[in-house]
């Protein structure tokens, strides 16, 4: 006690810099423990299910023709209730079915709500329960669950907005997340034979030969199902050496700034063991002052985390009381304490060394091995950061402004889903009419969002060839509008009923020359689509092909063929086309759509918006590298400061006399810069090195990517040596200016 009021009390006492070692050990806790609390919840999804070791969602195994082997996290609505009856250590089965965001309105008051809407059947409080509050609310799901929603729509009532076989089918229209509970003791990898006599009973071997499909299944364990993901493994990593680079800096900085001034400290030590403190005596002083300081360091931390609440909640998409109101909140606990521990035992153990003579003589401290290896960890780290913030940003600027087979910079789209046909034709009429708009038309699919799939069969055949990404139907002018080229045959004819033709992407042909053996001129030929194609006697002919578009966004593109089909009759959205996209054609559109509809929820959005917000993760990533560069970067110059200063009062004599015999400002500037010269370039070069390593593996995500160009790793590395040399020569300038009698006139 009595050390820790002594600390208190001289936190303000010249010579110790200990509002700078507070603040800086702060903000850089700051950062660091925030990071750090979002890996943990990262690996902390789906703990709070109860006997969630026992739950597995079921994932579908496909393969066409001898091709690559797929998993897919969804089945058929059929495959669950099925399994349970064919497979007695199966307890009970669940599966639901997203349909995205819903508006709804209260009969009574008129009130609206939006929500996140699911299909489940009865079973799914069984196996991934909720808190029923009153009547039928439910307890919100926490934000570490896999899957979120705010409203569910009993399994009875699927036929209301889908097929009414859906629930049931056993294979194709997989939309479903299936889920089964395993009797107690049961080991999933002993169900293989089962699963395997399941699906041959189902889906017989010679059937599958057939059509060319291999089908099976597996399980996967609940809490598994999110720090599995290969993005969530590399965000995961990519985090932690952050928060590790962060946290160690800033202990590193301020153990430096305490060694730093174990010149102007060590009368102070050696008069205390002159009254007899023993090295004991001596660590329990340091782990006193750590103890005050480490505390006035997680204040300030906690202020700014408070301060900036809103901006940390944005960039981990990860509200504050979840980072840090959980058992995440030990795991933080158990990092401050072994920072206490770092930060009191290291200084700790180099004050005690001080002699006792040092009492009645200047102690010079000159072994600065210490103070240059904790510059060195800096320096990398700094480099290190410095290299990702650019590279990242480069990525983000690139994904953003990349185009992506279409031109999307003056389009805008709206949901008219739960519209009646008529109203749709009505609403594009009335927007071909504004003033700005230069097309307007209506399509099922847009490019950007996630694509169903079907298969492609030849007519007559029974070999399904491969999966594409169907696009569905697309109204007059839809090409033309995207701007996408047409490189084979002509667009759709346009204005008829009942079309029977389709067009096919560049991927598609290849996909063709490959599987059917067919050449280059596609056009004219006959193709069936699963869904489409009744029975497969219904073919549609390939009146063109068009240029390969981005499906999806770099980060998750659908690299399947793609196929578009004609719909005379307006589809569920409205894409409309400007001269330019400006607030104000953007504002008469909504009031348009609003005027048109009244009583429904209907926005017009922007393809930019869109876009842009594909690479939301990817922009949060940057600006975390940004702030954790930025605030290294910081705490690096501040022990750099504090390094220098001790070194300018540490040979201010021997900087007086070489002024007395001549030398000049340069001279004594470069004395500073060569004494870290050589740690900054090795530093640098070895935070580069690592950055590299880094950036490969998060670029591993990316289907297009920036080059890791060797110029810009060495300019990176020179602005970060100009900044260090920078400082450090403001820092002595001071001095080296100093009139050498000063210095000297005490001699």
């Amino acid at each position: 006690m009595k050390n820790i009021l002594i600390a208190i009390r001289s936190i303000f006492k010249k010579g110790r810099h200990n509002v700078m070692k507070i603040v800086s050990l702060g903000i850089g806790l700051a950062v660091g423990l925030v990071l750090i609390a979002k890996v943990y919840f990262e690996q902390s999804y789906d703990d709070f299910y109860p006997d969630r070791d026992r739950v597995y969602q079921v994932w579908a195994k496909y393969q066409q023709n001898g091709g690559e082997l797929k998993d897919y996290p969804q089945t058929s609505g059929g495959i669950a209730p099925t399994m349970q009856q064919q497979i007695p250590e199966i307890e009970t089965v669940t599966r639901y079915t997203s349909f995205g965001d819903w508006t709804f309105t209260m009969t009574d008051t008129k009130m609206k709500y939006s929500g996140r809407c699911i299909i489940a059947d009865s079973c799914f409080f069984d196996i991934l329960p909720r808190t029923m509050t009153i009547g039928g609310v439910f307890e919100e799901v926490p934000e570490n669950s896999h899957s979120r929603y705010d409203v569910i729509v009993s399994m009875a009532s699927a036929g209301r907005f889908m097929w009414e076989g859906s629930p049931t089918n056993m294979l194709g229209n997989d939309r479903y997340i299936s889920y089964v509970k395993l009797h107690k003791g049961v080991n999933p990898l002993a169900l293989e034979e089962q699963v395997r006599t399941f699906v041959n009973s189902y889906f017989p071997p010679e059937e599958q030969q057939k059509v060319g499909l291999s089908i099976d299944f597996s399980f996967h364990k609940l809490d598994n199902l999110h720090k599995e993901l290969p993005q969530v493994k590399r965000m995961t990593w990519i985090l932690s050496l952050l928060a590790f680079a962060l946290i160690f800096t800033a202990v590193m900085n301020y153990i430096l700034i305490v060694i730093s001034s174990i010149v102007n400290r060590s009368k102070e030590v050696a008069v205390h063991k002159c009254y007899g403190a023993s090295e004991n005596n001596i660590h329990g002083m340091m782990f006193g002052e750590a103890l005050v300081h480490i505390v006035l360091s997680l204040i300030l931390a906690l202020l700014l985390i408070l301060a900036f609440r809103g901006t940390v909640e944005e960039l981990l998409a990860t509200s504050l009381d979840s980072l840090l109101l959980s058992n995440g909140s030990l795991v933080l606990l158990g990092i401050c304490i072994l920072v206490f521990f770092v930060s009191g035992f290291m200084p700790g153990s180099l004050y005690a060394r001080i002699p006792v003579a040092s009492a009645f003589r200047n102690y010079r401290e000159n072994k600065r091995i210490w103070k240059k290896a904790l510059l060195l960890v800096q320096f990398v780290a700094t480099g290190f950061l410095v290299t990702m913030l650019v590279f990242v940003a480069r990525q983000y600027t690139f994904m953003v402004n990349d185009r992506p087979g279409y031109a999307y910079e003056n389009l805008a789209y709206c949901g008219l889903a739960g519209v009646d046909s008529t109203s749709r034709a009505k609403i594009l009429d009335e927007v071909m009419r504004l003033p700005g708009v230069a097309a307007a038309t209506t399509v099922y699919q847009l490019p950007f969002e996630h694509a169903s799939g079907n298969n492609i069969l030849l007519p007559g055949g029974t070999q399904e060839l491969f999966n594409i990404a169907d696009l569905y139907w697309v109204g007059n002018g839809y090409l033309d509008m995207m701007e996408i080229p047409v490189i084979q045959g002509r667009s759709f004819t346009e204005n008829v009923t009942n079309s029977r033709e389709v067009m096919v992407d560049r991927r598609f042909v290849e996909k063709m020359k490959l599987v059917a053996g067919w050449t280059d001129d596609v056009v004219g030929k006959d193709i069936c689509v699963t869904e489409h194609s009744k029975w497969n006697e219904e073919p549609f002919t390939i009146c063109g092909v068009y240029e390969n578009i981005r499906l999806g966004g770099i980060s998750n593109q659908d690299m399947r063929p793609s196929v578009l089909f004609y719909a005379h009759k307006p589809m569920y959205t409205l894409q409309v086309k400007f001269h330019e996209l400006t607030n104000d054609n953007m504002a008469r559109l909504q009031q348009k759509i609003s005027e048109t509809f009244p009583d429904r929820e209907l926005s017009a959005i922007s393809f930019r918006s869109e876009i842009m917000d594909l690479y939301k993760d990817s922009r949060q990533f940057r600006d975390s590298v940004m702030i954790g560069g930025l605030v290294t970067l910081l705490v690096t110059l501040i022990g750099l400061i504090g390094y220098t200063n001790d070194e300018v009062s540490r040979r201010r004599k021997e900087i007086a006399v070489r002024r007395v015999n001549g030398a000049t400002l340069w001279d004594i500037l470069r004395l500073f810069i060569k004494d870290i010269g050589y740690i900054c370039i090795y530093a640098v070069i070895l935070g580069g090195g690592i950055a590299y390593f880094v950036l490969q593996k998060w670029q591993e995500q990316f289907t297009e990517k920036v080059p890791l160009s060797w110029y810009i790793f060495l300019g990176c590395g020179v602005c970060v040596l100009l900044i260090i040399y920078s400082v450090v020569c403001l820092d002595a300038r001071k001095t080296a200016n100093d009139n050498p009698v000063n210095c000297l006139k005490s001699e």
